[in-house]
């Protein structure tokens, strides 16, 4: 933004000047010169580059002290810009900004996209796990630093701002995005935003994070999908550490594994889907994919757990497996 104002400011700044010196050109030699000359004549005189004169200054004194009024104030200001325009440069400002402007038009082609609203000590082991997960995610967070803390910041989508703020929900593409996540710090600003979320896009998915446990009523009420408070699950995983050690190892070990990163994700049955209508050992899941069945729901319905070989897959229908990332990530593009 701030290279955008500084070229405006210059640009303008040079134009005003030239029209300042054409117009009164035209004025003094009372309007019978073209313009174009008076714009010519007004050009040479503040790059000093020597061309004879277009228009007959010399013997008119009127003329002369104007030339030199506008020399001697317009070469100020076209110092000036070059000056402004060279630590645009050096300061790498302009390549930001067209970074910015060609990360903006990738962004409105996103579909089925997940936005993040903050990047702070929630925010960005959340992103991080979206981004291994192979997720599409946009980022809006307000901080540069907090960007920049980001290794792959270069190729992260993201919006500079206040999440708050309708313009960068729909800077965003909030309106062709599939789920929002809430990790401001404020309990108000995370109340507001989903509220304006649900009413801007009524399917999208919203994830609200909370401090206060008495706000989750509200937080449901404004249109949050499910409502999450870090230190209650900060709480349960301290408890199971202490009870369960070995279990919460055997997780952990699983999901980071060096020889591969193994995930537990959903699959969706599409509409038209070649799985749909078949029994879970015809499907390839297991043999194709190599992925582990969980359990599967359907709309409306309870989770069926470690459902048979010779469960039937329908449409709609999500089903729930384990394996590595890779391999769930070619069964979704199938199912």
């Amino acid at each position: 933004m701030r290279a955008r104002q500084k070229l405006f400011q210059v640009v303008t700044a040079v134009f005003v000047v030239v029209m300042t010196g054409s117009t009164g050109y035209y004025i003094l030699f009372g309007g019978k010169p073209r313009f174009m000359d008076c714009v010519y004549m007004t050009v040479i005189s503040l790059t000093s580059v020597g061309y004879g004169e277009v228009l007959e200054v010399t013997g008119n004194t009127a003329a002369q002290i104007f030339t030199m009024l506008i020399i001697t104030f317009g070469m100020g200001i076209i110092l000036y810009a070059i000056s402004a325009m060279t630590a645009v440069l050096i300061e790498g400002e302009l390549s930001g900004y067209l970074r910015e402007r060609k990360m903006q038009k990738q962004i409105q082609k996103l579909k089925g996209h997940h936005i993040v609203c903050g990047g702070g000590e929630t925010g960005k082991p959340l992103v991080e796990e979206l981004v291994k997960n192979r997720e599409k995610v946009v980022l809006i967070e307000m901080d540069q630093n907090k960007i920049d803390q980001f290794k792959y910041s270069k190729r992260l989508f993201h919006v500079k701002g206040d999440a708050t703020e309708d313009k960068n929900l729909f800077k965003a593409g909030i309106d062709q995005a599939a789920g929002l996540i809430i990790c401001l710090p404020v309990d108000k600003d995370t109340l507001f935003v989903t509220m304006s979320a649900r009413m801007i896009n009524s399917d999208i998915r919203i994830i609200s994070r909370m401090v206060d446990p008495k706000l989750e009523p509200k937080l449901m009420r404004a249109g949050a999908d499910r409502v999450v408070s870090p230190n209650f699950i900060g709480a349960l995983r301290m408890a199971s550490e202490i009870i369960r050690p070995t279990v919460v190892n055997f997780l952990d070990t699983m999901l980071r594994s060096k020889q591969g990163t193994l995930r537990i994700h959903q699959l969706t049955i599409s509409k038209g889907s070649p799985a749909a209508g078949k029994k879970i050992a015809e499907s390839g899941i297991r043999d194709k994919y190599g992925l582990l069945v969980l359990g599967s729901k359907e709309e409306g319905q309870n989770i069926e757990f470690n459902p048979p070989p010779f469960y039937e897959l329908k449409e709609g229908m999500a089903i729930i497996v384990m394996g590595e990332m890779s391999d769930i990530e070619r069964a979704r593009m199938d199912f």
